[in-house]
Parts: structure tokens; C-alpha cells; sequence
């Protein structure tokens, strides 16, 4: 079998928490700690997150879109794919050496997608970005974590706790949609949504996007 090798290292800002990028022949893995946090392997989930909430945003004629977390990309070439000529996608990426591993290592994994002319890269917090710009965006995807929780850097719990979705409430267009990836269920997440005043849909994904893989899970939170 061919051996895992590391290719890089990055701190997350705010956090003694490291990131690896892992490669095994054509596979790469990103890892923090003993936790896998997204594989090239497995991109079904992460994907329908950008057309789940796509679905929901289709009489946008021109809708703007926040993507938080980058990551392989896979949830922005979905988006990309699904969205049209005159939509804008915002990626707000922590991490300055993921974008970086974009760019390099993972170049074809990204296939052009960071030079799409929709598509604009703040290497920010994308708490940051959603607090600063009520009523821009037609769409908040958020895929920073393994699901609701501070994971990758304890800050993070303020995306997902009451005042954060008010904020995200608060950066949302009419009818905009907040769409949250998870790697299972969290029933106090959920009614949090609802407290707010999103209407939720709480879907049930395989990572693969098909039959197979691990259950994951991704609310539809829609701005009623």
C-alpha cells in the first residue's frame, strides 16, 4: 500500500491547533490532530451543500453568494457549476496556506476554479465577512468545522451560537438561505435556527452524495 506522506503544515489563526496536508498518490487529506477534516476521496456531502442551497436561492437573478471554509473546493465548483454567469461567490478562508495548497499540491483537485471570474478569495474570518455586510448575501454556506461546533479553533462557536445566527440572519437578503454542514446531527443547532426565526430543513447526506460513505448532515435554514 502506498504510504501516507505530509506535505505541508499550517496554524490556524487564534489557535494552537495545526493543520496537515496528507498525500497518498493521487488522495490528499486534511488533518487536524487525529481528526480528518475533509478527504479527496469524499466530496458527495460537501458538494451538496452549494446545490441544496442553490435550489433555494434559483429566482436570484444575479445572487451573492458567501462560502465559508474552502477546503478542497468542493462545495465552490459545485456552486459554480450550478449557479449562473452573473452570480458572485465570496470564499472566506482562515488559513492563508489553504489557499495556498489550492493553488499548488491541489491545483487539479481546484481545476481553475479559484480563477473564475465569479469568484473572489478573503483570506479572513468569515464571522468577520457575515457581521460586516447586512443584507448582501442571498446564501451563507458554512463548512468550517465538523459541524456546529468550535473544532478547528474555539472562536467558532460564536458562527453557530444565538447571536451568530442572528448576525447571519442579519447578512441575509429576503429569503436567503443559511446552509450548515455537519458530520452528524445536533438537535440543540437545529432549534437555535428555529429561535431565530429560519425556517429548517434538516437533511440527511451520505458522503459520497450517493449509496455510500458515512451519514452526514446539512441544515437548509431559510430566512422566513
Amino acid at each position: 500500500m502506498i504510504p501516507w506522506v505530509k506535505i505541508d503544515t499550517a496554524q490556524i489563526p487564534g489557535s494552537d491547533g495545526e493543520l496537515r496536508l496528507m498525500r497518498r498518490g493521487a488522495e490528499f487529506s486534511i488533518k487536524l490532530g487525529a481528526n480528518e477534516l475533509m478527504s479527496s476521496r469524499l466530496s458527495g456531502s460537501e458538494a451538496a451543500l452549494a446545490t441544496l442551497a442553490a435550489r433555494k436561492i434559483e429566482s436570484a437573478d444575479a445572487p451573492h453568494v458567501l462560502i465559508g471554509g474552502l477546503g478542497m473546493g468542493f462545495t465552490l465548483r459545485a456552486a459554480l457549476a450550478v449557479l449562473g454567469a452573473g452570480a458572485r461567490i465570496v470564499v472566506a478562508e482562515l488559513v492563508p496556506a489553504v489557499v495556498g495548497w489550492a493553488r499548488g499540491p491541489m491545483l487539479e483537485i481546484f481545476a481553475g476554479s479559484l480563477d473564475d471570474p465569479r469568484v473572489s478569495i478573503l483570506e479572513t474570518d468569515v464571522f468577520d465577512v457575515i457581521r460586516s455586510r447586512p443584507q448582501t448575501f442571498d446564501a451563507i454556506l458554512l463548512d468550517v468545522d465538523n459541524g456546529p461546533e468550535g473544532l478547528t479553533r474555539k472562536a467558532n462557536d460564536a458562527l453557530y451560537d444565538s447571536t451568530g445566527l442572528k448576525l447571519a440572519w442579519a447578512a441575509l437578503r429576503s429569503r436567503g438561505v443559511l446552509a450548515v454542514w455537519s458530520s452528524g446531527p445536533n438537535p440543540p443547532f437545529a432549534k437555535r435556527l428555529r429561535d431565530v426565526g429560519f425556517d429548517v430543513n434538516e437533511i440527511n447526506i451520505r458522503a459520497t452524495g450517493k449509496g455510500g460513505g458515512a451519514r452526514h448532515v446539512i441544515w437548509i435554514a431559510t430566512k422566513s
